[in-house]
């Protein structure tokens, strides 16, 4: 069979696979996602219980399909998801999920994705230069504080930045997505109130990342040293840049590539709470309150996606593989 059919096929039975676990994990949990939305209510003073409360948990139970026998629920489920229809949000009800889904992607790409492509191009080219002979003495001198960093927690991180860059020396927010009472607007001056509240949750998963990605990069780097290839480029007279950039860093960028796909197919979940320290708007704050709330269907659209985009990640780089290295389809 052919290579890219078998990928494809390996693709379809995960997103599948991942769709039925989306619909019984939640379910494992304890609560019961109606009685959290009337247990808000009653918090609020807007229920007071009685046979209203009943009807209004019968009708609540029957527009969501929870009154239905489970099998009927994972069929309805399953067919919905595979059009990418992922139902009403439960505590935000009459709102749908793929719409919330759709507003909170562009502030995760914009801030998370790109902060992880970042540290992925700084820490494997760093990484890279650890291990290659000619590299510059200072390299091996200022890469080691970025390793003692990334045994530091993203959050952790956030908030020892939030402390210096917005408490003590008050250059920076202390967080949000852009300056309260701004509109939205695609504009200069919003695009740069936006990069304003984007640098520290930035800072704080970019500097927590480069040194994983060197240390990575650096050991992959050292298994390609010496091999017969380089060997050949020298012997050819290949300036030390190409050999460099074309056959070693090249050859030793495949692992790293892997688990770039992984990493940004994770992002959003990964960096929840790095959203939340920084009160950002992401997917990861969208996951953060459906957890808390025990919303059903935004917590299964949210993770839905996120193995969809892993899914999709991984599937990418399968099918980039065989041109960085044509002896993977062989």
């Amino acid at each position: 069979m052919n290579y890219f059919v078998r990928r494809l096929i390996m693709f379809f039975v995960v997103v599948i696979l991942a769709a039925t676990l989306n619909f019984i994990i939640p379910r494992l949990a304890p609560g019961d996602p109606i009685g959290a939305v009337l247990e808000e209510l009653r918090a609020r003073g807007a229920s007071t219980g009685g046979d209203a409360e009943d009807e209004i948990v019968a009708a609540y139970r029957a527009r969501f399909g929870l009154d239905q026998p489970v099998y009927m629920q994972y069929l309805r489920f399953l067919t919905n998801t595979l059009r990418f229809d992922l139902g009403h949000s439960i505590s935000y009800y009459p709102q749908k999920v793929e719409a919330a889904l759709f507003r909170a992607l562009p502030w995760t790409v914009g801030l998370l994705a790109i902060s992880t492509l970042m540290s992925f191009a700084f820490g494997s080219f760093f990484g890279a230069l650890m291990a290659w002979p000619r590299a510059p003495a200072a390299v091996n001198r200022f890469l080691p504080f970025f390793m003692v960093l990334s045994a530091v927690p993203y959050y952790l991180l956030g908030l020892i930045l939030v402390y210096l860059f917005a408490f003590v020396l008050r250059l920076l927010p202390l967080g949000g997505a852009y300056s309260s009472g701004t509109i939205p607007r695609l504009e200069l001056s919003f695009l740069l109130d936006v990069i304003r509240h984007g640098i520290l949750p930035a800072l704080s998963i970019l500097l927590t990342s480069v040194g994983f990605w060197a240390l990575g990069m650096r050991g992959t780097m050292v298994t390609v040293l010496g091999e017969d290839y380089l060997t050949l480029a020298e012997a050819k007279g290949l300036s030390g840049r190409r050999i460099f950039f074309a056959y070693a860093m090249r050859n030793a960028l495949l692992p790293q590539v892997t688990s770039l796909a992984i990493a940004l197919g994770t992002v959003a979940s990964g960096s929840v709470l790095v959203e939340v320290v920084f009160n950002y708007p992401g997917i990861g704050w969208l996951l953060y309150n459906a957890l808390r709330s025990s919303d059903y269907y935004m917590v299964q659209g949210v993770t839905f996606f996120l193995v969809l985009t892993v899914a999709v990640s991984v599937l990418v780089v399968d099918l980039i593989y065989p041109l960085l290295d044509p002896r993977i389809e062989r």
